[in-house]
């Protein structure tokens, strides 16, 4: 009986640089037709991403090293990835098992969705500044509600030093990434996990600042999900039939949960019409960040007792 041989597939020798593998990966992908929705904002940036972490380059420095060449076990490791990248339709993140939240590395994996918050921008912007709506030096205990991989709740505790930070999440998978950040970061010590259903986590306990990226996909989102989003875990996104079934729960329960002086930061996605209605009566500030308009809320605690 004759052997049956199965061939290996050949690196194209003719990428030969950084950038030849850059512009290799945006034309598969590109013809693919890949989702871009993780972390990255268009094929070219996909490609640098998964190159770059491919061959353990810093993102900061990838243009300096853009026109070195490649040895030919990188140039094969690289174009395997990208293939994968294309067949499996899985998240880059999930396949280097990192994301970055304002220049900050984090550990993912199918676990959690992979980190994407507008609420990072706004930790690190002007919203927590001494002219701004909150005094940092006053924040003193933050909760993160749906925490995931606890990038939020490690972007809080840098961002308010003296802050100590609740991370929490119904999921035990999620709280498990979750500690490998927290580690990673050497936060031990100001992040503590805590697992329950929403407020349930924490009991009765008050808090300064409540932010949260819930799950918040509608139905109908849910069913048009490109197949990179059917990769992460479905109670991670899904809302329930109008988006609503957790943010309500979260505005209504909120006064129980913050100090005088506190306020809630909440990511709705598209849900702003829907958080409006079902809440008229509360004045919400919507806030615009870079790539986002109307996609985040800000209420203080008193004008939400006020409200409710």
């Amino acid at each position: 009986m004759a052997t049956r041989v199965r061939r290996r597939t050949k690196s194209p020798r003719e990428l030969k640089t950084i950038i030849d593998l850059v512009r290799y990966a945006v034309s598969c992908f590109r013809a693919a037709k890949i989702a871009i929705a993780h972390g990255t904002t268009d094929p070219v940036a996909e490609a640098a991403f998964l190159v770059g972490e491919t061959l353990h380059l810093p993102p900061e420095r990838f243009d300096a090293f853009s026109r070195t060449h490649v040895t030919a076990k990188e140039r094969a490791a690289v174009i395997a990835l990208i293939e994968r990248r294309v067949r499996t339709r899985k998240p880059a993140a999930y396949l280097v098992h990192k994301s970055y939240i304002q220049g900050l590395a984090f550990y993912v994996d199918e676990r959690v969705i992979v980190p994407r918050s507008y609420l990072g921008e706004l930790l690190a912007g002007d919203l927590f500044a001494d002219d701004g709506l909150v005094d940092p030096a006053r924040v003193g205990r933050v909760l993160d509600l749906c925490t995931g991989s606890g990038c939020l709740a490690i972007l809080a505790a840098m961002r308010f030093a003296d802050a100590n930070v609740d991370a929490a999440d119904i999921s035990r998978d999620a709280l498990e990434v979750a500690r490998i950040n927290v580690r990673d970061h050497g936060l031990e010590d100001r992040v503590r996990l805590r697992r329950g259903d929403l407020y349930g986590a924490v009991a009765d306990e008050c808090y300064d600042l409540i932010l949260t990226n819930p799950p918040y996909v509608n139905a109908s989102g849910m069913s048009a999900l490109p197949p990179e989003c059917r990769h992460e875990p479905r109670r991670a996104l899904a809302g329930g039939s109008d988006g609503m079934k957790f943010i309500r729960r979260i505005i209504a329960e909120a006064p129980r949960h913050l100090t005088e002086t506190g306020g809630l930061l909440c990511e709705v996605g598209r849900g702003r019409t829907a958080v409006e209605r079902a809440f008229p009566r509360v004045p919400f500030l919507w806030l615009d960040t870079e790539e986002s308009s109307g996609e985040v809320f800000w209420i203080d605690a008193k004008a939400l007792r006020s409200a409710l």
